[in-house]
């Protein structure tokens, strides 16, 4: 069941989330993080369990960005991380904005979706503020895309 998370959310959310960050696919995303931006995120549920998540992050009038995205292991491939994406998607349209961006080592996934590669010089610079939490930081090698709406 594919819905906007709520207070009783955070804590499973901040779990998966903390699975793939532990293996330096993600950020991580503490407990105070997550309550303050809880409005950006989508989850499914299967039988009372927390599947995947995403969010979608505005940054401006006419830029947001899709982050946060996780499935469960045993749930990957199923089609979970498409779903919450295109929620994602469709209220970035529902909202009016222009663009979304991500920023990811999973390009195949997002190309699926309709986003495309672009150089990371092409981000305004507001984007970086969560990257200088990322160890990698400067030196991210994750892939900056585009989807315009």
């Amino acid at each position: 069941m594919l819905r906007k998370a709520s207070i009783k959310d955070v804590k499973s959310i901040q779990k998966l989330l903390s699975h793939y960050a532990d293996k330096g696919d993600m950020l991580s995303r503490s407990l105070s993080e997550l309550y303050e931006s809880l409005r950006d995120f989508y989850i499914i549920e299967a039988d009372g369990e927390l599947i995947g998540v995403a969010a979608l992050h505005i940054l401006w009038d006419d830029l947001a960005e899709i982050r946060s995205v996780a499935v469960a292991e045993g749930d990957r491939m199923k089609g979970v991380g498409r779903e919450v994406v295109t929620a994602c998607i469709d209220e970035g349209r529902k909202l009016g904005l222009k663009r979304l961006f991500c920023l990811t080592y999973k390009p195949e996934f997002f190309s699926k979706l309709g986003f495309r590669v672009v150089d990371k010089s092409e981000l305004p610079h507001k984007v970086w503020s969560d990257c200088l939490k990322c160890v990698k930081f400067p030196d991210c090698d994750e892939i900056a895309m585009i989807l315009d709406l």
